[in-house]
């Protein structure tokens, strides 16, 4: 009988760890008072104040969020989205990427609505910007290794629900 190699228990090993790693929990949740439908793989926390709120949660390595707020005056959207995406460029220290189209069902089309992605040292961070009418989105995901599976099961799960 042949004994197994350091390189076949190693085989083993891994073929055991991706086996025993749980699947992402997805689960639908419409963020109070957000007026959106959002899939999260773990239970978000939620702070909902006048105007604005934030539901977040984390899932192993990965961070997921949505935050909204409300424009006073519906023709800043897109001014607004794109503040919103400088703004996190500049938090995360990195130049603005090349922006991505984005639609997200029931959303106002604006030009400025997009998704970006940054890779730095320390991870990876992807988010959407999009609006209905004056209300402003984000949508997030951290990552210290990039999950493009993750990302677009959370991406395109994104509905605004006009029933606020």
């Amino acid at each position: 009988m042949q004994r197994p190699t350091i390189a076949g228990f190693a085989l083993i090993a891994a073929t055991l760890l991706t086996a025993c790693q749980p699947a992402l929990n997805w689960r639908e949740i419409r963020p109070t008072g957000s007026g959106l439908r959002a899939q999260f793989p773990c239970k978000p926390d939620q702070d909902v104040r006048k105007d604005k709120g934030l539901a977040q949660c984390e899932a192993g390595d990965l961070g997921f969020a949505v935050s909204w707020a409300d424009v006073p005056d519906a023709t800043q959207s897109g001014a607004a989205l794109q503040a919103m995406a400088q703004a996190l460029a500049g938090k995360l220290q990195q130049p603005l990427p090349a922006a991505t189209p984005v639609a997200v069902p029931g959303m106002t089309p604006l030009p400025e609505a997009a998704q970006y992605r940054w890779v730095t040292p320390t991870g990876v961070t992807r988010v959407a910007v999009f609006a209905y009418g004056g209300r402003v989105y984000q949508a997030l995901m951290t990552a210290a290794r990039d999950d493009a599976a993750a990302w677009d099961t959370f991406r395109t799960a994104l509905a605004v629900d006009a029933a606020r």
